[in-house]
């Protein structure tokens, strides 16, 4: 087996015993390409982001850099600008054969939520290699708004890999002639290009920008906040606008992506040089996302941006990001938005499922 391990096959890990948690994994947490993972029962705030480095546990740098101890049962809130770690109910025991890759969920990136998965041993964030055997934990930094989390909540995910699985150029312009990935032509270049959409519709809004002095967020709230509270939109000026440094924003990508069932892709960052901005955290696409069974219709990716040290001109058609396919060792059993509630298929420009809709 070759490829991303789609969900039947994360069933079988999880009796095998290579994904174990405490208390058991529920169905709700298995996606078509992933588990979610749930936060434990305590959050450590710490002085400042860090990974164990080889030869060294999690839990002896949280005891150095350790400056408080939070119970999450009952609900506890992670405050703006702040670093936690949370030690995750999952732990891995896997083969050496089996990698894998972690990334914030959806929602979780749309409320700025910088959420990294760290191991033991680790040398890079959400990334653990062939073999692994230990905890998981959480790494959290509320960057726009403090939220509100109790134990159980899922805010990043996990994805694993058997060998090598990632489409190469040549192989991706082989998949948009037959299964057509975007809505136009496709810029291809050490993965599938994608653009802003900054043309506006009647009103003119464009995106939206984190307020900077909003207030909290509990995460189990769906549907529930008024975005105004929360969120001042963005209009467009002849099809650009300018980023303001340290300023969050909710954009959309111009181009209509499909991901056919038989692969998956991740959101990665575009050329540090195109400008002074980064498209947050990356994110993963699962199986199905954007397609309807006959050649995939398309759905718009949101795009999350932070501004960097300085005012930049973001025009409209600008290249933001890229997506990276990767072939998957089987079809899911269940794909995005056909066999599971998915928040975001066929989504246009969209705030987190915690917002009430316009």
């Amino acid at each position: 087996m070759s490829g991303i391990i789609p969900s039947q096959h994360l069933r079988q890990m999880i009796q095998r015993g290579d994904i174990a948690a405490d208390p058991a994994i529920t169905d709700a947490q298995i996606q078509p390409a992933s588990v979610d993972l749930r936060l434990g029962q305590v959050a450590y705030r710490v002085r400042a982001s860090f990974l164990a480095g080889e030869g060294r546990t999690v839990a002896e740098r949280i005891e150095e850099f350790k400056m408080h101890e939070i119970r999450l049962d009952g609900g506890a809130v992670l405050e703006k600008g702040c670093v936690y770690l949370v030690p995750l109910m999952e732990s891995l025991d896997l083969p050496g054969g089996v990698q894998a890759v972690a990334n914030a969920k959806s929602s979780t990136g749309r409320l700025d939520l910088l959420t990294r998965t760290v191991v033991d041993g680790g040398t890079e964030f959400d990334r653990i290699p062939p073999g692994y055997k230990g905890p998981l934990f959480a790494e959290i930094c509320p960057r726009s708004f403090s939220v509100l989390v109790r134990p159980g909540m899922r805010l990043n995910q996990i994805r694993f890999r058997a060998g090598g699985a990632r489409l190469d150029d040549a192989q991706l312009r082989d998949l948009h002639r037959r299964e057509r990935l975007v809505d136009g032509h496709p810029v291809i270049e050490d993965g599938l290009g994608f653009s802003v959409d900054l043309t506006g519709g009647e009103d003119d809004v464009v995106g939206y920008r984190a307020k900077p002095h909003a207030g909290v967020i509990d995460l189990d709230l769906i549907d529930h906040y008024d975005p105004a509270d929360y969120w001042d939109r963005v209009r467009t000026d002849k099809g650009r606008i300018i980023l303001d440094p340290g300023a969050f924003y909710i954009l959309v990508s111009r181009e209509a992506v499909t991901i056919p069932p038989d692969h998956a892709a991740e959101m990665a960052p575009y050329l540090a040089m195109v400008g002074e901005f980064r498209v947050h955290y990356a994110g993963f696409f699962d199986p199905g996302f954007g397609h309807d069974g006959s050649g995939g219709a398309g759905s718009r990716g949101v795009l999350e941006v932070r501004c960097h040290e300085a005012p930049f001109v973001l025009e409209h058609g600008q290249v933001v990001g890229r997506l990276v396919y990767e072939r998957m060792a089987a079809v899911p059993e269940t794909l995005y938005g056909a066999d599971i509630a998915s928040n975001y298929q066929g989504q246009g420009l969209k705030l987190a499922k915690h917002f009430k809709s316009a």
